[in-house]
């Protein structure tokens, strides 16, 4: 659909395209020949801040609906425009597993965030993270992210998800009533809010450890003041039957 709102334009005294450039329903046109590829609209959004608050307002808000329609769709049913954070925070969320490298989460693993080709989110899968009273909550949770035979700690997954309309949430209000506590250093990956330490709260149920097929106790994650989740586990094992099936 072609953009007809018109917006201040918001060039720096730096910006080498002051004099003249391509209108928004051109570029628009453009990247929707190109699929809303999520590497050209990082690009783009390096150019200037014009170009950077394009690519915030529209851009990765059609990457993200046309990566995971029902996904964006559900998000939005509320009523809402936007999304909890913004879309290139969900942009990202969709197609980057964190990893851990900082030293701030998840200290006993050091492994580097890396870009993922497809991963699937899903909200039957969110109900096992939350508590019992918490389950008319909506979360979408990826799949455990795998990281294979990392010495003394085994395999490791990572997995990421996002609420919606986490500002109403029961999550959130049983958070703020149990006084849980912001970490004092690390941020979101992907929208750079502050985050709750579920585990600190006492607010991950044992189906989270099911759901994921890992060990009990070897589980924690992250909400941030967004929504959006983080987290790792200790993965277990396949059993001799799941091997053969695998290699089948």
């Amino acid at each position: 659909m072609i953009l007809t709102k018109q917006y201040r334009c918001i060039h720096s005294s730096s910006c080498q395209c002051t004099k003249g450039h391509l209108s928004e329903d051109v570029i628009f046109l453009v990247f929707q020949q190109l699929n809303w590829n999520p590497k050209l609209i990082a690009t783009l959004s390096c150019v200037c801040k014009w170009f950077d608050d394009l690519a915030k307002r529209v851009l990765w808000k059609e990457f993200c609906k046309t990566r995971a329609p029902k996904m964006m769709l559900d998000l939005q049913s509320s009523g809402s425009h936007s999304v909890d954070g913004n879309w290139r925070a969900l942009g990202k969320l969709l197609i980057y597993c964190s990893g851990c490298s900082g030293g701030r989460l998840f200290n006993s693993v050091q492994i580097p965030g890396h870009f993922v080709y497809r991963t699937r989110f899903s909200r039957t899968s969110g109900k096992s993270f939350l508590l019992p009273q918490c389950r008319t909550d909506i979360l979408y949770v990826s799949d455990p992210c795998e990281h294979l035979d990392q010495g003394d700690e085994g395999d490791v997954g990572f997995f990421r998800g996002v609420f919606k309309s986490f500002l109403v949430s029961k999550v959130r209000k049983m958070l703020i009533d149990r006084a849980a506590k912001l970490h004092p250093t690390a941020v979101c990956p992907y929208c750079k809010a502050k985050l709750w330490d579920m585990l600190q709260a006492k607010m991950i149920p044992q189906s989270a450890t099911c759901r994921l097929g890992a060990y009990e106790d070897c589980i924690e994650y992250y909400v941030c003041l967004n929504g959006h989740m983080l987290g790792i586990c200790t993965l277990l094992p396949l059993s001799d039957s799941e091997e053969a099936s695998e290699s089948e």
